[in-house]
């Protein structure tokens, strides 16, 4: 790695990678709302959903598309729109949710494509991923190398970042199930989700 990014450079896209991964957002509160309720082995079709889809959309921007989010306001409003109605939609199915033996049925499922699609759906995601390529990657002589470093390294970063949420998550499992816990502890995570849909719009 250091015969591709310097030392300052590499350490400064640890720094973001951390930032922009482990601070709370769709992915990590959905991460940790789906393992609360369903446990760990049922959210991680979920959690692998959201590195493979936050690859492809690193890749497209890396290729160049993604300036098409910048340079089309209209395409931007759609993933803005989009991506608010859908974490909405989500949020209001998390607020029913009283029951563990609920959440396993259809109310509370969040489908391996769902999360994939998500990530093309998150105006964040779509900032972080241009910061990127323009940061350390843009006018670079070394773009294919870059390329193949950084795309598996952000990769990780999504994957292990969900997973500790979603551990966290579902260690709260046997602490829920008493009383009303499980229903407080699902409309936080929807209030939640419901801020961050705000966040979104108005960027």
């Amino acid at each position: 790695m250091n015969f591709v990014f310097s030392p300052e450079e590499f350490t400064a896209l640890l720094v973001l990678s951390t930032a922009a991964s482990f601070t709370p957002g769709p992915n990590t509160t959905l991460s940790t709302a789906l393992a609360a309720n369903q446990g760990l082995r049922s959210a991680l079709k979920f959690i692998v959903a959201v590195p493979v889809g936050w690859g492809l959309l690193l890749a497209i921007c890396m290729a160049g598309l993604g300036n098409l989010v910048l340079a089309v306001p209209a395409l931007r409003w759609v993933i803005l729109l989009g991506g608010t109605l859908y974490l909405l939609w989500l949020a209001s199915k998390l607020w029913r949710t009283r029951e563990m033996a609920t959440a396993n049925e259809s109310q509370l499922q969040v489908t391996f494509f769902q999360g994939v699609a998500l990530q093309f759906l998150n105006i964040k995601a779509w900032m972080l991923a241009l910061s990127l390529v323009a940061g350390w990657i843009a006018g670079k002589d070394d773009v294919l190398e870059r390329c193949l470093v950084l795309l598996p390294l952000m990769m990780l970063f999504g994957l292990v970042s969900n997973l500790t949420y979603a551990v966290m998550g579902s260690l709260l499992r046997e602490w829920l199930l008493k009383g009303t816990r499980l229903l407080v502890f699902n409309r936080c995570m929807s209030s939640v989700l419901v801020l961050t849909a705000g966040w979104m719009l108005t960027q």
